[in-house]
């Protein structure tokens, strides 16, 4: 799948104070873009240094093929799927704390390489994890 990048950050979950700023600036930063976007988006966590203790990449992109940056995402990768309880306030922070915990747990074995929200236009959320 290959993904039009409308904005990217670097950040760190555990050691960016500012993680919660650069987040909602992309976003609000990418929203003049998406406006007349009537598919499906996606928030791309990529480039990770290690795991999800370290540094990553977060891109917002598209499915478009024409963008001035493209992201390609392996079609051959295994995911995990993990629906967002959308009627909680906290839903996407809450879903993460969740695949963390399975991940401390041992019951997911991720692999790092890329995994992504996917934001539907009916207002669903769902986000993938690669993992083996």
């Amino acid at each position: 799948m290959k993904l039009a990048i409308i904005s990217s950050i670097r950040t760190n979950n555990f050691n960016d104070e500012r993680i919660m700023q650069k987040i909602t600036e992309m976003w609000k930063e990418a929203s003049h873009h998406l406006s007349k976007h009537e598919g499906v988006t996606y928030g791309v966590y990529h480039n990770y240094e290690s795991d999800y203790k370290g540094d990553y990449s977060l891109s917002i992109g598209i499915e478009d093929n024409n963008g001035p940056s493209i992201i390609e995402i392996p079609e051959k990768e295994n995911y995990e799927i993990f629906k967002v309880n959308t009627t909680e306030e906290h839903g996407i922070s809450n879903a993460w704390s969740k695949i963390w915990h399975q991940e401390e747990n041992g019951t997911i074995e991720r692999v790092y390489s890329f995994d992504f929200e996917k934001y539907y236009p009916n207002g669903e959320i769902e986000i993938y994890i690669a993992i083996k």
